[in-house]
């Protein structure tokens, strides 16, 4: 007899599926102690469990019939995965089972806001009848920017068409077919800033999304613009929107996040004139809670009976010898995609979508199975877009989800060919091919665009293309030392002398958006990305 434990509430839908399983007994114990968990643990094959319950590794250290933990919801930070995947437990969460809540919550906002209705409820409650000073405006004719076009801000975009309204979008990592399949008008960054009416943010929170819209980006939008923020806290600095409230530039705010949650309580957004503020309510439907709770369950079932999960969100259980063999190519193959998704952005924030990916194997590599190392690829281009955890396992699926066409090949191997592993990423305006190896046990990147390099792919590096001439490196490094930037390592690979060359420079610190800017500025340079490994 299989046994699962839910030790969180999950809706009575989802356990209904758990219940319906041959040969599986179902226990519900609530507000389970650490110790009282890992006293029991060990009887289990699956737990079911939401935010409460934190799945440490001592508790799995325990766990030792456990097969799969389900958390009905997004977030996985009260479950230590790294711990599950090295006792061989599958994680899976319920990604999707929030977006029409999320998208919902949203719109509902952004009329709360044009019409000023929490304001106006709040005067009639204080037995007032103030109805002149509530002159709203329609979103009829209006623009309105979606920042970020994934599930949520596809949901958005969908529900907002009904109200007439011009939809732009600034979404580097989705195709124009994509975007202008729904209706919505890609743009650039600045474009939605300075054309939107009504901007509404649904992105992830990482390091390229931290602080994106500030004092800088609201000086760009229109006089009475309204943002709204239903994605996470921390996109958006607080305390700049604040300021451009009280001065009038900002019409309005509706935020339902906050970078600390809950807020302090002299957090300079709350208790803002023009301003709507919620708490964290964008999954807090009971609609939500019982199609995460359904879809968790319906995956602890799948695998108590032998079936893949629909979003793990760690890997599957391999041998030992097998995992500490593999490691280091899937670590090659994980900075390859990453180096391929920030070279197919342009410089200034515009961006251009990979729309396709082939993931070239030279040889037999040992007799290892390549397939994880194509998901570890796509691991390495989806990392740098989303929030949500993505690893080998749940990159193909986000990849697939974003338009991305993947295939894998295999070739014989060639006494001309130094890399076992070659990636080649295609999108709108060109491609990449990027080849790379492994040896003592280290990865190394060895060919980019045909030019030869040898590149050990972690820390900052500036990635060049420019005309082969006199005194170039001299102009970059240059200006490298008149910032306090220290090179590490210098590559320089070439087509002939006086042609096109491209240069890879290894740096101790982090580059500014100026300083790029003046390296893009030397005659002669064509391209200069900063890549982060």
């Amino acid at each position: 007899m299989l046994k699962v434990l839910v030790s969180d509430p999950l809706a009575e839908a989802g356990i209904d599926k758990l219940r319906k399983l041959s040969g599986v007994e179902v226990d519900v114990k609530l507000g389970l102690t650490p110790e009282e968990l890992k006293s029991i643990i060990g009887q289990y094959h699956a737990l079911a469990v939401r935010s409460e319950t934190k799945v440490t590794a001592d508790i799995l250290a325990a766990a030792d019939n456990l097969r799969i933990i389900g958390r009905a919801g997004v977030g996985v930070d009260n479950i230590d995965v790294a711990a599950a995947t090295q006792k061989g437990v599958v994680v899976v969460n319920s990604p999707d089972g929030n977006t029409l809540a999320a998208a919902e919550l949203t719109v509902g906002l952004i009329l709360a806001l044009a019409r000023k209705i929490p304001a106006a409820d709040a005067t009639m409650k204080a037995g007032r009848w103030d109805r002149k000073k509530f002159v709203g405006t329609e979103l009829y004719g209006k623009t309105i920017g979606i920042v970020g076009l994934g599930r949520i801000g596809c949901a958005v975009a969908q529900r907002l068409k009904g109200f007439e309204v011009d939809l732009i979008t600034y979404n580097p990592f989705a195709t124009e077919e994509q975007t202008r399949s729904l209706g919505v008008e890609p743009v650039s960054f600045e474009d939605v800033l300075r054309r939107s009416d009504f901007i509404s943010v649904h992105t992830p929170l990482n390091n390229e999304t931290r602080g994106m819209i500030g004092a800088e980006q609201i000086a760009l939008m229109k006089d009475g613009v309204r943002l709204i923020n239903c994605a996470r806290g921390g996109v958006i600095d607080e305390a700049a929107v604040a300021e451009a409230v009280k001065s009038g530039k900002i019409g309005g705010i509706a935020f339902d996040v906050f970078t600390k949650e809950p807020p302090d309580a002299d957090n300079p957004i709350l208790g803002l004139p023009n301003s709507i503020t919620t708490p964290h309510l964008g999954a807090s439907s009971e609609e939500a809670q019982i199609k995460v709770a359904i879809d968790v369950c319906e995956q602890i079932g799948d695998v108590l009976n032998g079936l893949p999960p629909r979003t793990a969100v760690n890997l599957p259980v391999i041998s030992a010898e097998a995992l500490a063999r593999l490691a280091p190519f899937q670590n090659l193959a994980a900075k390859i995609g990453s180096l391929q998704m920030q070279l197919a952005r342009a410089s200034g924030n515009t961006g251009r979508a990979i729309s396709d990916v082939e993931v070239a194997f030279y040889g037999d590599l040992d007799g290892l199975p390549t397939g994880p190392i194509t998901r570890a690829v796509l691991k390495g281009l989806m990392t740098p877009l989303l929030n949500d955890p993505v690893n080998e396992v749940n990159a193909p699926s986000l990849a697939e989800a974003r338009g991305i066409k993947v295939v894998e090949t295999h070739h014989p191997a060639q006494s001309n060919h130094a890399c076992p592993i070659a990636v080649r990423a295609r999108f709108a305006n060109g491609e990449h091919t990027i080849c790379g190896t492994v040896y003592d046990d280290a990865a190394h990147i060895v060919h980019i665009d045909g030019y030869r390099v040898d590149i050990l792919p972690t820390g900052n590096m500036i990635v060049t293309a420019h005309h082969d001439q006199p005194g170039m490196i001299g102009k970059v490094g240059t200006l490298l030392g008149e910032h306090k930037i220290n090179i590490a390592g210098m590559n320089v690979g070439r087509d002939n002398s006086g042609g096109r060359a491209i240069m890879v420079l290894l740096v101790d610190d982090p580059i500014s958006a100026d300083l790029m800017g003046n390296i893009r500025a030397i005659p002669g340079m064509e391209t200069a990305q900063l890549v982060s490994l």
